[in-house]
């Protein structure tokens, strides 16, 4: 299983420093010390190993670190930033990989900006040298990027021309959307492999200023402290992260809030999350002293850490079942909680990461069923889930004595856990009908199985004689389907509407990567990403499709 806990005392490759208001991240990697075999990160590239670490960073940032206001990132090698994900590591992966690897720096990135965003921490890249490829794709991430002016370092994106490939972390997305570099100037750019130098590269648009070696440092530096200067810190202590360490065994990934059942022979995996099993946090105050044992913040974290080891680690599992169990009025009290205390960074910060982890949920490349059972407990958050997912099945216990199945809309889905494109989940699914959504959010209604079916909120109803049969029918239709023709069709459907930079950045960047990368002119045996390096020249198939 792969390990995404991480702590600064075990990095690798990032140099986490925090001082007063300003946290700096040194990237200085260690050739040798890769995630995977076969290659070495010259050049201060990257693989998986090293983009979690620098997801760490940002979490602990966040939650560690209240008072930083400014982030800069620096190179520790002379002359070089950074030269992006290792090609060789890319040319050697599996597909499933390269595009899980892609997807996982993408959301790392978006979370960075989502640092800066909804947190107010400033971010700058400081390029003390050549920025190519991703690592260029990490500095536009930022809100600012500064660049060396020594006649030599340059910004470049030269995977069409070098590799046959796009830049896969957001870079031609965030060059029109972001920077607003114009159109013939960022086509120019991204098809010459030198890339552009310090006024040139000003003048585009493709950094903010240029500064001479001798004076490198201290213009950024200067910049930092007028930040800071004009920034109110988010707070003064915060809280430690302790590891997310689940119990494995050959079939089954166990949390305390959060379990998986793997069935890799039917190729399904259920996820079940559960509700707070104790009294819970009612202000800042109680969620400081909580720390990271606050159910939202616990359950959301380990929540994140199973969709990370479901993507990574079981490729062929194509269908994810989502189960809950709890008290809704918990959950909801929850909820509540938070919606009232957003004046605490902390709450907030919690809130935003509950944000990022309902989106990782919902750009997953898996069909997503929630199931609402006899024992669910689909309220508030855990309902958003279910919202984000491809389709719902409710049980309807009517005329069950016994059982009282509903599900709940809590106070956070009126805005404040959005989806990639800025939609709520309500007014994704009520495109046609806004005022729908809007009623549902404000009048937040907790509604049995035939309400919730007439409120639109549920896919398929079912009582006690067809839902064993219901389900059964749609699982086993569901995983008999091409995984890349669904890939395409639920990626297509789960984000209705206007289209944002971050929409655009999967929906269409990532998947024309996803393509390109099963291409011969890319990954073929005379593809441009596998003959980079060898003195025989890639050879094309010409013909445009």
């Amino acid at each position: 299983m792969t390990d995404f806990n991480r702590h600064p005392g075990s990095y690798l490759h990032w140099r986490l420093h925090v001082e007063g208001p300003t946290a700096t991240l040194e990237l200085a990697i260690q050739p040798d010390k890769t995630h995977g075999t076969g290659y070495e990160l010259k050049l201060n590239s990257y693989d998986l190993g090293v983009d979690i670490e620098l997801a760490d960073a940002l979490q602990r940032i966040r939650f560690e670190h209240p008072a930083v206001t400014t982030l800069v990132f620096k190179s520790g090698i002379d002359r070089i930033f950074s030269a992006g994900a290792n090609i060789r590591m890319l040319a050697s992966s599996s597909h499933p990989f390269k595009v899980n690897f892609c997807k996982y720096t993408n959301e790392t990135r978006l979370g960075l900006e989502d640092l800066s965003s909804k947190s107010g921490v400033h971010t700058i890249a400081a390029l003390n040298g050549l920025a190519a490829g991703g690592g260029y794709e990490l500095a536009i991430a930022c809100d600012r990027i500064y660049l060396v002016d020594d006649g030599n370092s340059a910004v470049s994106l030269p995977e069409v021309p070098l590799l046959g490939v796009l830049p896969g972390t957001g870079g031609l997305t965030r060059l029109v959307d972001k920077r607003k570099v114009r159109r013939d100037h960022a086509d120019i750019f991204c098809t010459i492999a030198e890339g552009i130098r310090g006024p040139k590269a000003k003048d585009w648009h493709l950094i903010d200023d240029c500064f001479p070696k001798s004076r490198f440092d201290e213009k950024v530096r200067a910049i930092v402290d007028e930040l800071n200067t004009n920034t109110k810190a988010r707070g003064d202590k915060g809280i430690a992260l302790s590891p997310i360490e689940p119990e494995l065994s050959d079939n089954a990934i166990s949390y305390r809030y959060v379990s998986v059942d793997l069935q890799p022979e039917k190729r399904i995996a259920t996820v079940t999350v559960r509700g707070p099993d104790g009294p819970e946090p009612q202000s800042g105050a109680d969620y400081l002293e909580r720390g990271d044992e606050a159910w939202a913040l616990r359950a959301f974290r380990e929540l994140d850490d199973a969709i990370c080891s479901l993507r990574f680690d079981h490729e062929k599992i194509g269908l994810w079942l989502l189960r809950t169990r709890g008290d809704m009025d918990a959950i909801l009290e929850v909820e509540k909680s938070l919606a009232r205390n957003q004046d605490h960074w902390l709450v907030r910060e919690i809130t935003y990461f509950i944000a990022r982890t309902l989106r990782r949920w919902d750009l997953s490349a898996r069909s997503l069923f929630a199931l609402v059972d006899q024992e669910s407990a689909f309220a508030g958050v855990f309902l958003e889930l279910a919202l984000g997912s491809d389709r719902i099945y409710m049980y309807d216990s009517t005329l069950d004595d016994n059982t009282n199945v509903e599900v709940a809309v809590g106070p956070l889905s009126s805005g404040l856990v959005p989806m990639s494109h800025g939609l709520t989940r309500l007014e994704n699914r009520f495109l046609r009908e806004p005022e729908r959504a809007e009623r549902l959010a404000r009048e937040m209604p907790r509604l049995a199985g035939p309400e919730a079916f007439a409120a639109g909120l549920v896919t398929v109803l079912a009582d006690d004689i067809d839902w064993d049969d219901e389900v059964r029918l749609a699982v086993e239709e569901r995983v008999s389907l091409s995984p890349d023709a669904l890939t395409g069709m639920e990626a297509s459907l789960r984000f209705g509407g206007s289209e944002n930079c971050d929409s655009k950045i999967f929906g269409r960047l990532s998947a024309w990567q996803n393509w390109i990368f099963t291409r011969p002119n890319a990954t073929g045996e005379e593809g441009a990403l596998v003959r980079y390096g060898q003195p025989e020249a890639a050879t094309f198939d010409w013909r445009r499709t």
